[in-house]
This record gives structure tokens, C-alpha cells and sequence, in this order.
């Protein structure tokens, strides 16, 4: 692996750092990384590594640009919406580094790829927002013994690791053995998060990537950083490998990849469609034009959220306050409930149940449908 003139030129700043050198250069010159998800961690990660010189980035990401992204995702413009977001990255990547080789998995991982995806790799880095992906990619880095670059983020909050049980740290199993119940912790798109911060958790990512590559500093293995960035303070927490881990423990059971959605209570797709306990934006529709009908539609969101969009006709009672303020709700009415994408009015509807509410459904896909399908005048967000 040699460096020519231009590259010099290029890394001079790596050069001249003791730690680095030449040899270092070569050293993340030959390294391959596995990029999980081009979307707010996977933006400053592959456009640093590139930056940096690594030799060979893969990115896997099956998704879309949508203006939702650009607020953080910043390996996507304006003009790439609506484009493959494999494809999007790939060409910024280019345009920072041409030297470095792009390869990019237009797919969706899963048990059935992700070996074979992962293999060719020396390093992977999860930037994902959602468990099952998780528990994925560390089941088949712990199979494989590739180090996972973790990284997380939420509204103002993220954290960062590397799990590597084949150098003595613990797994994501270790951390977490078990999921949350769906629909428990909100996804980016339900609770938000601040722009810049997967900026500087996927820096920190990053910055673990080069010193895999290079074999300098002490690594997050066995360490937790948590950042704050409303308060501006990092803690960090010490991991242990636990000993029952059932993929990295002394005794593992799972020996192979398993169902992740199963494993993280997800009922697929195919088997959700005609849940008795969802409506579509369409019958809320007829709900509200119909009064006849005897149904009442009730928005769970929060007062924030009802400032931004919202349909008319439908009253506001948010989910914060649902629990003091249940009563105020005819437990012998129908209602359906709406929230942005369907997953807090699913968790209402089964509280409301649980206090003996009968005729309770949730409107599936939220206000975001009714903004697609209905109304395109209610802003989506």
C-alpha cells in the first residue's frame, strides 16, 4: 500500500503527527469500513473517513432523500431528494475523496445478508435508529469478530461505544440483553432531535474507526460516552462483558442470526395489514364528514406538535396529559386517535383500553397519511 504525491499532499496534516506517519497513513489507507445507514450518523462518519483517507467505504442503506433528512443528514442537498440515498452519498464521498472506493448496498440488511455483507469489511459502524438493525448488526460482528462502532441519538442526547468482544470488550447484548416493547421509545421522526447532534456523535464514531485503523489510543471498548448537549457534558459509564451473554458469553446460544423483528416484538408488514385495531386516514375521513356515525377523532399529540399541523375539526388532548385527563373522554363514544405516524396513538388506544375504553382505534400512519392522502395542505414534518 503506497501513498503517491498527491496523496501526500492530501494527508500531510496526518503525516506530520507522530502517531500517524506514513506507516499510519498506509495503515487507514488499507482499512475497509462497513457504513450501516447513510442518514445523521452516517453522513459526518463517511464524509470523514473519506476525509481521511480510508480505503474502502461500503454504505448500506435501502432508503430515499426526503426533506425531513436535511436537517442533519448532510452527505444529502436539496436537489438529491427523492434519490437513493446509497447513490447521494456515494457521489459526496467521491467529491471529497476520489480516492477512495465506494461501494454501496442499495438493500435493506437483514438475517439473510448481513454476513455477507459484513465479511468483506474490517470494521463496521452501526448508524442505525432501530433496534432490530442493532441487534443485527451486533449479532453477525460478533459471529464475524468485526469491531462495531456504536453510535445512538435522540432529541438532544446520543451516546458511543465499540463493541468488540473478540478484544476483550463486551456486545450490544451486554448493554442491552433485551428490547424495549415496541413503540416504547419514540423514533427520531416521533420525538426529533437536534440537528448537530449526530454530528458530533458520529465524529466520535469516526475518531474510534481511524484508531481501530491505526492500532493507537485506547479504544471505547468496555466504555460507554454519553453526551448531553443541552447541559454541554460528556459522562462516561464502564461495560463488562457479561458472562450469560447469549451471542458472546462462556456459553452463547445463539450461534446463528435469528428473526430480529421477532426478537423486537415487530409484526411484520404483511401480517399488519387489516389489524382490527387500525383505521386509515380514509375512514377518519368519513368519520369527521359523516357526524352521524357517532365517531370522534382525537389528537394525542403534543401542543408543539398541534401548532405545526393539524386537522380541522379534530381537538387536541395530548398524550402527556392523557392519564389525568382520561376522564374527560366518554368511555361508551368510538374514537379514533391520530398522532404524526401512528405509534403514540397506538400506545393511547391501549392505555384508554386498559381503563375500560370499548370502542377504540388508531389511525394508522398518522397525520403524516392525512397530509399524503388527504390533505396536502397540512404541512407534514
Amino acid at each position: 500500500m503506497q501513498l503517491n504525491n498527491e496523496e501526500i499532499r492530501r494527508y500531510s496534516r496526518h503525516l506530520i503527527l507522530p502517531e500517524v506517519g506514513l506507516a499510519g497513513q498506509k495503515k487507514i489507507k488499507a482499512a475497509s469500513v462497513l457504513c450501516i445507514g447513510a442518514g445523521g450518523l452516517g453522513s459526518p462518519i463517511a464524509m470523514y473517513l473519506a476525509a481521511a483517507g480510508i480505503g474502502k467505504i461500503g454504505i448500506v442503506d435501502f432508503d430515499t432523500v426526503d426533506y425531513s433528512n436535511l436537517q442533519r443528514q448532510i452527505l444529502h442537498t436539496d436537489a438529491d431528494v427523492g434519490r437513493s440515498k446509497a447513490e447521494s452519498a456515494k457521489e459526496t464521498i467521491k467529491g471529497i475523496n476520489p480516492n477512495v472506493e465506494v461501494v454501496i448496498h442499495n438493500t435493506m440488511i437483514n438475517a439473510e445478508n448481513a454476513l455477507d455483507l459484513i465479511r468483506p469489511y474490517d470494521i463496521v459502524v452501526d448508524g442505525t435508529d432501530n433496534f432490530p438493525t442493532r441487534y443485527l448488526t451486533n449479532d453477525a460482528c460478533v459471529l464475524l469478530k468485526k469491531p462495531n462502532v456504536y453510535g445512538s441519538i435522540f432529541r438532544f442526547e446520543g451516546q458511543a461505544s465499540v463493541f468488540a468482544p473478540h478484544l476483550g470488550g463486551p456486545c450490544y447484548r451486554c448493554l442491552y440483553p433485551e428490547p424495549p416493547p415496541p413503540g416504547m421509545v419514540p423514533s427520531c421522526a416521533e420525538g426529533g432531535v437536534l440537528g448537530v447532534l449526530p454530528g458530533i456523535i458520529g465524529c466520535i464514531q469516526t475518531t474510534e474507526i481511524l484508531k481501530l485503523a491505526l492500532g493507537k489510543g485506547t479504544p471505547l471498548t468496555g466504555r460507554l460516552v454519553l453526551f448531553n448537549a443541552l447541559d454541554m457534558k460528556f459522562r462516561e459509564l464502564k461495560l463488562r462483558r457479561d458472562p450469560a451473554c447469549p451471542i458472546c458469553g462462556d456459553n452463547p446460544t445463539i450461534k446463528e442470526l435469528i428473526d430480529y423483528d421477532a426478537f423486537c416484538g415487530i409484526v411484520p408488514q404483511t401480517e399488519n395489514q387489516g389489524n382490527p385495531d387500525e383505521v386509515t386516514v380514509q375512514d377518519m375521513k368519513k368519520a369527521l364528514d359523516n357526524p352521524s356515525l357517532n365517531i370522534k377523532v382525537v389528537d394525542v399529540r403534543e401542543a408543539f406538535e398541534y401548532e405545526i399541523a393539524k386537522v380541522d375539526g379534530v381537538p387536541l388532548l395530548p398524550m402527556s396529559q392523557l392519564q389525568q385527563r382520561f376522564t374527560e373522554l366518554d368511555p361508551n363514544t368510538q374514537y379514533y386517535l391520530l398522532c404524526k405516524v401512528g405509534a403514540r396513538s397506538a400506545e393511547a388506544m391501549r392505555f384508554l383500553r386498559q381503563q375500560g375504553f370499548k370502542y377504540v382505534k388508531n389511525v394508522k400512519d398518522g397525520i403524516n397519511a392525512w397530509s399524503t392522502e388527504i390533505d396536502r395542505n397540512v404541512p407534514r414534518y
